[in-house]
């Protein structure tokens, strides 16, 4: 899978920001104000984030891989 610079940025500040702020938001206010599903909200925000970054993983690795071998030829 090959990503825009821009689409891989935006989803890299999701995956590093957006996402872990608010889960951690969200699982805080749950257990002041007695929100509900506190645990799986956050459960399904930190399963989405890890998913996210496996994928931005793979998407950095081949992208290392292809310039490494215009380097190299």
């Amino acid at each position: 899978m090959k990503l825009k610079n821009k689409t891989y940025d935006i989803l890299k500040w999701i995956a590093m920001c957006l996402l872990p702020a608010v889960g951690t938001l969200y699982f805080a206010l749950a257990g002041i104000w007695g929100f509900p599903y506190g645990e799986e909200i956050v459960g399904t925000i930190t399963a989405i984030d890890a998913f996210l970054g496996a994928i931005l993983g793979i998407s950095t690795y081949k992208y290392n891989k292809a310039i490494e071998t215009k380097e190299n030829n």
